[in-house]
């Protein structure tokens, strides 16, 4: 399981995941299935995961309305920002649709 920060168009996200990287191919389709197409993304230990959100890390990872593939362990930018320094996160994955391909969450698909 890895942890990581997503900053998003919506904001940033801390998440868990089963896949070995950011890029992975089942991570990104999951990620598409939320309209998350293009991402910065920061790696965290999971120790330092486990330690900033206590109880609340245990009952997300045992949820079983969520998948190994995806889980959302908070969406509060300010808090995120909060329980992480900089210095704790790993080197940033910039995920982005190839050119010219719109994503079928991108509003300006839609018109």
């Amino acid at each position: 399981m890895k942890a990581a920060i997503l900053l998003t168009a919506s904001g940033p996200m801390a998440v868990l995941t089963s896949h070995p990287s950011l890029e992975s191919p089942g991570l990104l389709d999951r990620l598409r299935g939320k309209g998350i197409d293009k991402f910065l993304g920061f790696e965290l230990g999971l120790d330092a995961a486990r330690a900033a959100y206590g109880p609340h890390f245990t009952i997300v990872l045992e949820d079983h309305t969520q998948s190994d593939e995806l889980r959302v362990l908070d969406e509060d930018g300010r808090r995120i920002f909060a329980k992480f320094r900089f210095g704790e996160m790993g080197p940033m994955t910039a995920h982005e649709p190839a050119a010219g391909g719109a994503s079928p969450a991108d509003p300006a698909a839609m018109i």
